[in-house]
């Protein structure tokens, strides 16, 4: 299986860069979600939104303008849209934006509450019934939509404060448990096409000693932080992982191909080493090593 994931991969990427898409064949994708989309409290927010349609119009670029840089660099056309509002649910997208979002997009990129429920952390209740209808939605307007789920991050503050709904857990459990539920809603929905596993590239990068796993006790030289200041949020490099993670699913291209000099990287100032190690990172998260 691995192998044909890598080879399906290698495929598209060479197809990508050796045959642009014009504009008349772009496919089209929208991303729903909170701050966790938006790049919240980092420069990655407001980083290139003309590149991407707001629907909310509000000049957010986040996640979907990185993704869009990404493909761009790939050779690939994408018309990329999100409606994103911070400390959302699922369920508002669907009873507050539904008039915004029910249209017919070739891929919907799906992100819950990061602790699933608002008010009952880790409760994956809502969930279970508002992803699918959700992704029913999109199916009725476009019945070939590929409808994703994404799987995000442990929160340092859930897990090393002591009020923290994960506290004395490892810090890679709260990744994990959103990780099934995820997959529960998955199962549940056919109209549900995968879960992109983000969390478990940010356990994967703190594993491989690319990040550093507890920033509460200070960071570890050469390990970057993946939170931002708030531990709570994804910092630059933790929401660029989260992007290329988001690409190589979506697109089936391997991260690595866009190599230590992506341009997205460099307008964040991010360095060549830290780059690369992270879309090494991804790709091995997405089995194409």
């Amino acid at each position: 299986m691995r192998f044909l994931r890598t080879l399906v991969a290698a495929l598209a990427a060479l197809l990508a860069f050796a045959s642009p898409v014009s504009a008349e064949e772009a496919r089209t994708i929208l991303f729903v979600g909170n701050s966790f989309t938006q790049g919240a409290t980092s420069a990655v927010m407001h980083y290139r939104p003309e590149s991407v349609n707001d629907l909310n119009g509000e000049g957010v670029g986040g996640i979907p303008a990185l993704f869009e840089r990404f493909v761009e660099q790939a050779g690939q056309a994408w018309k990329v849209s999100h409606e994103l509002r911070g400390g959302s649910t699922l369920g508002f997208h669907l009873t507050e934006r539904r008039d915004k979002i029910d249209a017919p997009w070739d891929v919907v990129v799906m992100q819950q509450y990061s602790v699933l429920d608002p008010e009952r952390p880790g409760d994956s209740g809502r969930t279970m019934a508002d992803a699918p209808a959700l992704a029913q939605m999109f199916t009725r307007a476009n019945p070939a939509v590929d409808v994703y789920l994404m799987a995000t991050w442990s929160r340092a503050d859930q897990v090393y404060r002591e009020d923290g709904h994960w506290h004395g857990r490892p810090v890679a459990a709260m990744a994990l448990d959103l990780r099934r539920a995820m997959d529960v809603a998955d199962a549940a929905s056919p109209e549900i096409d995968g879960v992109i596993p983000v969390g478990e590239a940010w356990n994967r990068a703190i594993q491989r000693g690319v990040a550093d796993p507890n920033p509460y006790d200070g960071r570890t030289f050469g390990q970057i932080d993946l939170w931002s200041h708030d531990q709570y949020h994804a910092s630059i490099e933790g929401s660029y992982l989260e992007a290329l993670v988001v690409f190589g699913y979506v697109t089936g291209i391997d991260p690595r191909t866009l190599g230590p000099d992506e341009q997205a990287a460099r307008d964040l100032g991010m360095s060549a080493r830290i780059t690369q190690a992270l879309q090494q990172v991804a790709a091995a998260q997405l089995g194409m090593v």
